[in-house]
């Protein structure tokens, strides 16, 4: 099966190139990424995918942060549980692309960084970091405010990425993610990250239909 997937930026895009694409292939899923280089406008997206969703021999899906979507997004907007809003803000982006049958909207939540809090001991040695370095960021994993790494976020200036470039300010997003990324593993992303697990156990569904 061939899926494609409209990604946030360039880090989403090697994500999906070096990590997730290798673990899909085993299932006979080709992931194939389409940077979209930064989102300012829900116009952009909605595009996009209008255009990816034209290829009736493949599936589409996408990889965007719920950290900072376009205003104007559908379905944006809403309180409450990150899972029920995000789920919410999914439905109403698939809704207005209704015409396309092929399409699996999805949301990082909050933001690829977010991902990467599933196992913090994969810093060790990335970006300088150290054993002090691990300890800070397992102090904000295992605070009990936040009961997933996908809920890691409580103010515009405690993002994931904000709260990683505060205790490792050597930390590149392109530079460091994937090597993190890698190290942690989609089974362990999976296993922390409920929206992220549901996501891809959709497109496993996709293929396994696919193939029927």
């Amino acid at each position: 099966m061939k899926l494609l997937i409209l990604c946030e930026g360039e880090t989403e895009e090697r994500f999906v190139k070096d990590v997730l694409a290798p673990y899909l292939e085993k299932s006979n899923i080709y992931a194939i990424p389409k940077n979209l280089g930064g989102v300012s406008k829900y116009s952009i997206i909605r595009t996009e995918l209008d255009i990816l969703c034209r290829d009736s021999s493949a599936f589409v899906t996408t990889m965007l942060d719920y950290y900072k979507l376009p205003k104007d997004t559908p379905g944006k907007g809403g309180t409450g549980d990150i899972y029920k809003v995000s789920s919410e803000i999914e439905a109403a982006v698939k809704s207005n692309l209704a015409e396309h049958r092929n399409l699996l909207v999805n949301l990082i939540i909050h933001e690829f960084e977010g991902l990467l809090f599933s196992d913090v001991s994969a810093f060790l040695g990335e970006a300088k970091a150290d054993d002090k370095t691990l300890l800070e960021l397992a102090h904000i994993k295992n605070n009990p405010k936040f009961p997933t790494p996908e809920h890691i976020n409580n103010s515009e200036m405690t993002a994931p990425s904000k709260r990683i470039k505060g205790i490792l300010p050597e930390y590149v997003k392109t530079l460091n993610g994937i090597p993190i990324a890698k190290r942690i593993g989609i089974e362990k992303i999976a296993e922390e990250c409920q929206h992220f697990r549901a996501w891809l156990e959709n497109i496993q569904a996709l293929g396994q239909e696919g193939t029927q």
